[in-house]
Order: structure tokens, then sequence, then C-alpha cells
């Protein structure tokens, strides 16, 4: 019985040591290496650019099924779940990176946009590129393949992040322009602690006040730093985030939906089913079985 979503570490075989991999999408699909299916869902402990090439198909992400065609990009941020779907016509390049690689050299303010990128919850996921924007990107991915697979000397990984902290940003202006992410820099530091803490001890805490005491902070700074960044309230916000992590387990695991209630935190299972309609207008059920067209 699968109690849990499968959780996939950052692996790089070609060259361990490192905290940054890239590779083919058709080559990745023929790989007989890989301790899991990229064909069901799982959770990455890593951050992922998908970028499509050739081809048309789908991925799932969390709960939505994104259609692709040449230039589309796909974010994925660690601790979200997905998966690829066969598809033999399908060219693209994968770029994998740890949280470490990405910012270890970041100013903070820097860092805080860079992962901003990547979360669901403050753009989209899916980024279609048009004609100019696909001819910069693909000079930029070739560039980072050049320095990963031909020269791999001592400078390369330092090249690498930096070619990979342009692409970000050029992916960044991209979304920002299309109006896509939140572009807000006013409380995002805050934010960010917020969503971590949130994310992490939400089957402990779904009060406003709970996290304000561990940040320091009152309740109503909190409803600000949300409203500012999300325009939502700091419980509605910690409530999209439970509802989030209930969604997970409803779609990744085999377990009961009394366990699902217990695993997050709701003694009564009455009040996990009231809960849980009350965000999505579905019961647990519903939604569970409302997916097996979706993913």
């Amino acid at each position: 019985m699968k109690d849990s979503p499968l959780h996939v570490k950052f692996q790089n075989q070609q060259n361990p040591s490192a905290e940054f991999d890239q590779i083919k999408i058709e080559e990745l699909f023929s790989r007989k290496d890989i301790n899991h299916s990229i064909f069901d869902l799982h959770l990455v402990e890593f951050y992922m650019i998908v970028y499509f090439e050739e081809g048309e198909g789908w991925h799932t992400i969390d709960f939505t099924k994104y259609p692709y065609k040449k230039g589309t990009i796909l974010t994925i941020r660690k601790d979200q779940i997905h998966k690829f779907h066969p598809n033999k016509s399908v060219k693209g390049t994968v770029l994998l990176f740890t949280d470490e690689f990405l910012v270890s050299y970041l100013e903070k303010l820097e860092a805080l946009k860079t992962l901003q990128l990547f979360n669901e919850l403050l753009g989209v996921s899916k980024l279609q590129l048009k004609k100019a924007e696909y001819i910069e990107i693909s000079n930029l991915t070739d560039r980072i393949s050049t320095e990963y697979f031909k020269l791999n000397d001592d400078y390369s990984m330092g090249i690498i992040r930096s070619e990979l902290h342009i692409l970000i940003a050029k992916l960044y202006r991209i979304k920002s322009q299309n109006k896509q992410i939140v572009f807000n820099r006013k409380y995002l530091s805050e934010f960010n602690i917020l969503q971590n803490l949130i994310e992490k001890q939400v089957v402990q805490y779904k009060k406003v006040k709970d996290y304000a005491e561990l940040m320091g902070l009152s309740s109503k700074t909190l409803n600000t730093v949300t409203r500012t960044i999300v325009n939502k309230s700091a419980k509605e916000f910690i409530d999209d985030i439970c509802t989030n992590q209930i969604k997970r387990l409803l779609i990744n695991t085999e377990l009961s939906i009394k366990e699902i209630a217990y695993k997050l935190g709701f003694e009564e299972t009455s009040n996990f089913y009231k809960y849980f309609k009350r965000q999505t207008l579905l019961t647990p059920e519903q939604f569970r079985n409302s997916l097996g067209t979706v993913i």
C-alpha cells in the first residue's frame, strides 16, 4: 500500500559531486537505470526546467495536466508532484538542480526572486515562448550543454551557474511582461518564510496566530504580507497550502480518507470532510475520483 508520495532525491550519475544535471527528454524516456517510473506521479526534491523543442503532448504537475508543444517551458518547484506522459515524438531538454546550486552565490533579494520563478503560488508553471524568445532561450541551453558535456573543465560549473541565472532572469522577465507572475518585492522575504513554515508545519498548526508567534510578528502583519503578495488573507493562504497537501495525498497515495485526515492533523474525519468540501466544493472521494481523466 502506498501511504506517501514517492520522493525522488537529486542524483547525478554522470558527475555525483555536482548539484546540477542536464538530460535530453528523449534520452530520459529511454533510460533503464532510474529507480522510479517517470510516468508515475512522484515528488521531486529539487528544481526542474523542462524545455520542449519538438512534439506535442501532456505533462502533469500536481493537479493539472498541461499541454505542450515546441517552445513550451514548464517550471517545477522542489516538493511538487509531477509526471511525464509517454511520447515517442517529443524532444527537448530538462535542467535539474538543487536550491543550493541555484542560490548559494546570490544576494538574498536576488535569490528570493529566483526561487519565486518556480513558486506555483506566485505565478504560472507553464510558459509558451514566442519565436524570438525561443531562439534566445535555445542559445542559452545550448551554451549550458556545451559547457556540461563538451568542455567540462574546472570552470564549467561556475559558467553553467551563471548561464542558469541568466536563463532564469530571462524567464522571469517574460513571465512578468505577460503578467504571469507576482511582481512585488515588498514583503517577499516574509512571504517566503511564512510559506515554508506552513508547508512544513500545517499538520500541527492551522491558525494565523500560531505562525505569527513563530515569526515574531502580529497576525495583522501576516495578513498584510499575504494580502500584498497574493491578495489573500493569511487564513486563506494557510488553507490553500493545507488543501494542496490533502490533494497530493488523495491523488498520489492509496491511503483511506480517514488515514489522510489523521495524517493532516484532523482528529475527527467529519471535520476533515467539512474542511475539504468548504475549500473545494467536493468531497475527498469526489476529488480523488474526478482525477481519473485528469492525471
